[in-house]
């Protein structure tokens, strides 16, 4: 397979880290690597292959002659740099959330909707964490009984905030051991340890936040159902790698736990991980450092009026690995 010279936008940062090591995990044809970040991490190295290689100052020159472009920097940044590096015939995945909406840019989840990659014009979004999560393991049974609504909460990891998260959690986990006060808390609206915070993102006028709203507003474009419902409320919990999602999803159709099981046992990106009489399902430290979706706890909604077909299942899944960096490097593949 041809050699690609590879552009990693944020390269030093908690996502371009990972997608370092999923590049060198999934053998990804890597000719060149370019890692790209802010003028502060200029003169550091980052390592590939065992080798170290310099990270370069991100600015338009720097995509000169690169084949495909990895996004792992935010909003503004990328706004700036990737219609740079189209213009230098790059193609872009981008993990910001600064192009997710556009109509002409794709949004894409490997596992759902993969033909959307060609029809992209440069840039291709990777959706957020949370979404696809979430989606992995709800396109499956929407393939068997039709979505028509979906009820989510989502529980965060500190990691989903990236490296500045994580750090905060574990030095607020210090200073409660310690019985020290922890003081001034960034970049978390409130403490974190010990405590859980239901507001990731600022709110809209209805009351609910940016990070929620992307439940509805991506999955209605990568499942290709603009009328899709969705209630989402998202919480930050003190866990430092993984998100897990608790989803009641209604149908059309009639799905039984039992089928659904099966359906989802033989999905792809997912494993069934469901035995709760032996205290078996999904749980964040089983699903840190890997790229599957777990799943558990499926069972009917007791809930459901009459007439109304609903499940409720619970998942996990490392949000910086599939819900990040893997998703992403996945897409650049099929850009192959």
């Amino acid at each position: 397979m041809a050699q690609k010279t590879v552009a990693i936008l944020g390269a030093t940062g908690v996502v371009g880290t990972q997608m370092l090591q999923c590049l060198e995990e999934r053998d990804f044809p890597v000719g060149k690597l370019v890692p790209l970040a802010s003028e502060r991490s200029v003169g550091k190295t980052v390592t590939f292959r065992g080798e170290r290689v310099p990270v370069q100052l991100a600015c338009p020159e720097a995509f000169e002659g690169v084949d495909i472009v990895l996004g792992a920097a935010g909003d503004a940044q990328a706004k700036e740099l990737m219609p740079e590096a189209v213009k230098r015939g790059a193609t872009c995945v981008d993990n910001s959330h600064a192009f997710r909406l556009y109509d002409e840019v794709p949004l894409v989840i490997p596992e759902i909707n993969a033909g959307d990659i060609a029809k992209n014009q440069g840039i291709i979004a990777n959706p957020n964490c949370a979404t696809i999560i979430g989606l992995v393991p709800v396109w499956p049974l929407h393939q068997e009984a039709h979505v028509t609504r979906l009820i989510v909460s989502t529980y965060q990891a500190a990691s989903g905030a990236g490296m500045p998260g994580l750090t905060e959690l574990e030095r607020e986990m210090a200073c409660v051991a310690s019985g020290e006060p922890v003081g001034q808390t960034k970049p978390f609206q409130h403490q974190l340890a010990v405590n859980l915070i239901p507001q990731i993102g600022g709110f809209n006028e209805v009351g609910y936040t940016s990070e929620e709203m992307k439940m509805q507003n991506e999955g209605r474009k990568i499942m290709h159902l603009p009328e899709l419902r969705v209630n989402c409320t998202c919480v930050r919990v003190p866990v430092m790698r993984s998100h897990s999602e608790s989803i009641t999803v209604e149908f059309e159709k009639p799905l039984s736990p039992e089928r659904a099981r099966q359906i989802l046992e033989a999905a792809p990106g997912v494993k069934v991980v469901d035995d709760p009489a032996n205290s078996v399902y999904p749980m964040p430290l089983d699903t840190s450092d890997q790229d599957l979706v777990y799943v558990g706890r499926i069972r009917e909604d007791l809930s459901a009026p009459d007439g109304v077909n609903s499940l409720t299942f619970w998942c996990c899944g490392d949000q910086i690995r599939k819900g990040a960096a893997t998703n992403a490097v996945q897409i650049a593949e099929y850009l192959l």
